[in-house]
């Protein structure tokens, strides 16, 4: 099954953190908040002005972005698990 996010909508796969703390402490997984950091799998042709003009998207595909903790829509596509957001949500585009 093909996705195609409309609007300023991004379709991201989370990226797992490791458990593991830079001092070598280990999270249990109960203790470990929700991944907010994602790689960018599709973009919307971004939202309408209300002037009638597309504004452009500012995050590619590829992209690894972090974003707000609570943001988006799980979707469940070919046993796969992808999170749609909205370019609002997203924090900044992470650079390695």
């Amino acid at each position: 099954m093909k996705i195609r996010p409309l609007h300023d909508r991004i379709v991201v796969q989370l990226v797992e953190d490791s458990n593991t703390t830079s001092g070598g402490i280990i999270i249990p997984d109960n203790h470990s908040k929700k991944p907010s950091k994602a790689k960018v799998i599709k973009v919307g042709p971004g939202k309408i002005d209300k002037n009638g003009k597309r504004i452009p998207m500012d995050v590619k595909e590829g992209d690894v972005v972090a974003f707000e903790e609570y943001a988006g829509t799980t979707l469940n596509i070919g046993g796969d698990e992808f999170l749609v957001i909205r370019e609002d949500n997203v924090i900044a585009v992470l650079q390695s």
